[in-house]
């Protein structure tokens, strides 16, 4: 394993190495991992691919650093937290550039979630101070009963490459609030962004082996890392199949864990919403960062008095989408971040409309795209629950509605598929409100809006969607664990 880097730990650079112990580093055997902009499908740079050995580095170093991080007050972990949010808002522009390059998100988008991760620093360098235990009385004046809160310890967590920058923020600030140290793998399409978190978290004064990145071969790295001893927290954001075999893989060394997994998020829009702002609101969300969000709305049912107009108006807006490079300050709706999306989402068109559904917007790649991983906004009428892009989550740009009669009838459908993340409901009625997002099994629920990610609330979500909450004051923890002292004076 090679030294020290000055490029990867300089801001201003492209960061291209793993940072492990506080060092920036290759692979121990100088193999890399190429990344390539969805946009033009060209590769743009390359980071290490970690061996074996590199990952025993990481783990040693996880091991040593919390032992002493954990002793560090609470004050301190959250002034570190504070300056790491600081350094992440001076660069948003540099690794909202990043982001860009390599998940090929429109920069305006980048920019934002560059500030929402910043945001969960900032969270929990408040949280930092406030993991409280309690007092319990006792059978009698001769017991003291106390219950602590201490950090679970070194954590491993996997983030996928839909939003690089905010999915290890999640998980990177609570473990170092909480005490604990961290190892994280960032998706191999687009691992620089975890990177320049790093090096926030470097340059903040986070101490050496806190903090650590490693990039290459996620199952390989998962199965080093969750086998491991030291390892005491697996933490994933991905997709369901994923989640379950790191859960199999957990299981093995009674490992704590949170998941947050797939999703196939229902819309309701009853009769007495206002159809002109769901639509709006509608169009902003699924077709931000090309559908490729987990709370995307995927499957739209709105009341049978007023799926026409809804569907119109949602065509209407979506029509007027510009699709093209992210660099492009009027992009509005940037490439798919790999070919196997573009591959699965063309494949559930084919199946929708082979099954009967009609094409009221888009269903192809746009004219004279010959390079770049582009594909229209796409809406699609007349789908009935057994069809693909209403059974698996789409995560692209696809838009399946369909009509209902009743709440009772689209509270069964919403409910029908093993997913539970997010769920949403457009009405005017107080009562509706109530009764649906009471009626939805997800997570979490929007209400006349979509945009549900904050850092001062918990996000997750319930069945196959996940285990444990990300963000809010249950965001922590996770990262913990309740100790009870029974003390016989």
């Amino acid at each position: 394993m090679s030294g020290t880097s000055g490029t990867s730990g300089t801001s201003g650079t492209v960061p291209d190495r793993m940072y492990i112990g506080g060092q920036w580093v290759e692979a121990s055997d100088g193999g890399f991992v190429e990344i390539v902009d969805p946009a033009t499908e060209e590769v743009i740079g390359r980071v290490p691919k970690a061996t074996a050995a590199d990952l025993d580095a990481a783990l040693a170093a996880a091991d040593s650093a919390w032992r002493s991080w954990r002793q560090v007050d609470a004050w301190t972990r959250s002034a570190a937290l504070r300056r790491v949010a600081g350094i992440i808002r001076e660069r948003v522009d540099e690794i909202a550039d990043i982001m860009t390059g390599e998940q090929g998100k429109p920069l305006a988008e980048s920019r934002a979630e560059v500030g929402a991760a910043a945001d969960h620093f900032d969270w929990y360098a408040d949280e930092a101070r406030r993991i409280y235990g309690r007092v319990i009385d006792g059978h009698s004046r001769t017991n003291r009963l106390m219950v602590v809160r201490e950090p679970v310890g070194p954590v491993a967590a996997f983030c996928a490459w839909n939003f690089p920058v905010l999915l290890p923020a999640r998980k990177m600030a609570p473990a170092i609030a909480a005490g604990c140290s961290i190892i994280v793998t960032p998706a191999p399409e687009a691992p620089r962004t975890a990177l320049c978190l790093a090096r926030a978290c470097h340059d903040a004064g986070i101490p050496a082996g806190v903090v650590n990145v490693v990039c290459g071969d996620p199952p390989f790295i998962s199965e080093r890392l969750i086998s491991s001893p030291i390892i005491r927290k697996v933490s994933l954001t991905g997709s369901v199949p994923v989640g379950k075999l790191l859960l199999r893989q957990a299981a093995d060394g009674v490992k704590a864990v949170s998941m947050e997994l797939g999703g196939h998020s229902p819309v309701l829009v009853f009769e007495d919403a206002d159809i002109e702002e769901a639509a709006a609101a509608v169009v902003r969300a699924k077709f931000r960062n090309c559908g490729q969000v987990c709370v995307s709305p995927s499957r739209f049912f709105a009341h049978e008095s007023v799926v026409e107009e809804f569907t119109r108006r949602v065509v209407e807006l979506a029509s007027g989408l510009k699709i093209g490079s992210g660099r492009d300050p009027a992009t509005e709706v940037g490439p798919l971040c790999n070919r196997r999306r573009l591959e699965s989402v063309e494949r559930m068109v084919a199946d929708a409309v082979g099954h009967g559904a009609r094409v009221a917007l888009g269903g192809k790649r746009p004219k004279g795209c010959d390079r770049g991983l582009f594909y229209e906004p796409t809406v699609l009428c007349d789908v009935d629950d057994q069809m693909l892009v209403m059974r698996e989550e789409p995560f692209g740009p696809l838009a399946p509605i369909a009509s209902f009669t009743s709440m009772e009838e689209a509270l069964a459908r919403a409910n029908s598929t093993p997913y539970g993340l997010a769920g949403y409901v457009f009405t005017r009625s107080l009562k509706t409100a109530f009764l649906a997002s009471e009626g939805l099994e997800t997570g979490m629920v929007g209400v006349n809006h979509l945009m549900l990610s904050t850092a001062e609330a918990p996000f997750g979500g319930v069945k196959e969607s996940g285990l444990g909450r990300e963000g809010g004051a249950e965001g922590i923890e996770s990262y913990t664990v309740a100790k009870c002292i029974n003390m016989l004076l």
